[in-house]
């Protein structure tokens, strides 16, 4: 990734000619995906100059790649989904060329203790899954038909026990979404049933699974698309494209603060290496978290706009990652763990996900651990959490019996949005009142608080850029629109 040389105080500065004068100066507050897609369509543009800020050493945010021991690796397990909208996938597709692989899935999970390939396929179903748990699924599709009362107030609980029925929610959902979440399923909002959950139906899961049939498979099942050196390729590869059109990129400059002049934002603080930086800029775009970004701004929001940033939270993960002298541990490229007698929600080898032979005698698994920086797990070494991961891996009947290189970890603060019962209070207050600021732009996945897909934060990133008219002028009637579409997303596993 190339590094501008362009020194920090200068980034937006007015640079000599008219026509380089009138361009609208716009910063672009993290490089994830949203972030590094709207630097690189804001860089297409002829009227804009555009600044991408990272605090990262690398873009990509949580999406981002990086190398242990020669294996590439994602922070958790990474897919781009054939399902996203053409203009996307062309456009990533283009960025990468060979490098963006067509890859099967082949993942399992394990559900009241047996291996069962997922997603979903017919004959492996019906061969694994217990009697009992057949039987009980079979009951609750028959009393779907029968007329039932309707809840005195819907909760994630009431509506995924509605479109399924007791057995697969209370086996699968409600002790999945607790470990990922640290809520029970009845203290989890409506909300997270339409935009996490895509097979909330029995009808939807039946579908999904007759999708496997031969005959009746449609293009996009049971395929992922996946870079040859790991997720964060596809980051890299619209940032560097941006950098290629113009575009400057800060690596390691963390913002201090977003400033305003009343209701108009006038430029950011920022500090790196070289010390402390002030640019003014006409617009700046953040994705940074959205609770973390308003209590940069200076001055200071109001004390209510405060308070529900406070209320806003995020969940947090830890991603241990096992580094074995081996080839391979696995053919599985996931393992899912949805009981809540396991820790960990899910397992990578990321070997598997781009088909890699080197470096050999080498592989690494990569465990997500749900986590707070309030729980035990966090102040644990990484020998003391690789310790307990293999001990986890044991009890599923998975031993590790390749020699243990060494174990390294990662910790999340800001990995999934919480859509705590009553969090849309805090969250209108809060994007309201960002909303009302001119020359500010939150959007992305942390931006917007939605758990959403790679593809659809490159989606936002197309429509924010899509509202911004010649001169400057932001389109606040599209870009309401454009976020009743965001609200449409579902995700994708």
């Amino acid at each position: 990734m190339t590094k501008s040389d362009t020194p920090a105080d200068e980034t937006a500065a007015v640079k000599p000619g008219a026509a380089q004068a009138a361009k609208h100066k716009i910063a672009v507050l993290g490089a994830g995906p949203a972030g590094a897609g709207a630097a690189f369509y804001l860089s297409q543009r002829e009227d804009v100059d555009v600044a991408l800020y990272e605090r990262g050493p690398r873009v990509g945010g949580n999406a981002a790649s990086f190398q242990i021991d020669g294996v590439w690796c994602d922070h958790g397990s990474h897919r781009f989904h054939p399902i996203a909208e053409p203009r996307i996938k062309n456009e990533v597709r283009r960025l990468l060329g060979d490098d963006f692989l067509t890859r099967p899935r082949h993942g399992r999970i394990l559900l009241q203790g047996r291996w069962i390939h997922f997603p979903l396929k017919p004959i492996d179903l019906l061969l694994r899954i217990k009697k009992t748990f057949a039987f009980a699924l079979a009951f609750d599709t028959i009393k779907k038909i029968l007329p039932k009362k309707k809840p005195q107030q819907e909760t994630f609980a009431t509506i995924l026990e509605g479109g399924l029925g007791p057995a697969m929610s209370e086996a699968f959902y409600f002790p999945y979404v607790e470990k990922l979440w640290g809520l029970k399923p009845s203290e989890l909002a409506v909300k997270l049933a339409h935009r996490r959950v895509s097979g909330s139906s029995v009808f939807k899961i039946l579908l999904k699974i007759a999708r496997q049939i031969p005959g009746l498979k449609s293009p996009t099942s049971g395929v992922f698309h996946y870079p040859r050196k790991g997720f964060g390729q596809i980051t890299e590869a619209f940032a560097q494209a941006a950098v290629d059109n113009g575009a400057t990129l800060k690596l390691g400059a963390e913002i201090t603060a977003i400033e305003r002049d009343g209701d108009r934002v006038t430029g950011l603080r920022y500090k790196d290496s070289n010390g402390e930086h002030h640019v003014t800029y006409d617009s700046v775009w953040t994705t940074l978290p959205l609770s973390l970004m308003a209590r940069m701004i200076e001055p200071p929001p109001p004390q209510a706009v405060l308070d529900a940033a406070n209320a806003i939270k995020f969940r947090g993960m830890i991603l241990i990652y096992l580094v074995l002298e081996t080839d391979q541990f696995s053919e599985y490229d996931a393992h899912y763990f949805p009981e809540l007698s396991v820790p960990i929600s899910r397992m990578s080898e990321t070997k598997n996900y781009y088909a890699g032979k080197e470096p050999r005698n080498r592989t690494v698994l990569c465990a997500e651990l749900p986590a707070d920086p309030s729980d035990d797990y966090w102040s644990m070494t990484d020998d003391e959490l690789g310790n307990l991961y293999c001990q986890w891996l044991a009890d599923m009947g998975l031993p590790v019996t390749a020699p243990v290189v060494k174990t390294e970890t990662r910790r999340l603060k800001f990995a999934y949005p919480v859509y705590s019962r009553g969090y849309e209070e805090h969250f209108n207050v809060l994007d309201e009142w960002i909303s009302s600021l001119n020359g500010l732009l939150s959007f992305g996945r942390q931006g917007l608080f939605a758990h959403d897909n790679t593809h659809h934060a490159l989606a936002m990133a197309i429509g924010a850029v899509d509202c911004l008219e010649t001169g400057g002028n932001f389109d606040e009637a599209l870009w309401a629109e454009k976020r009743l579409e965001f609200e449409s997303h579902v995700v994708e596993d």
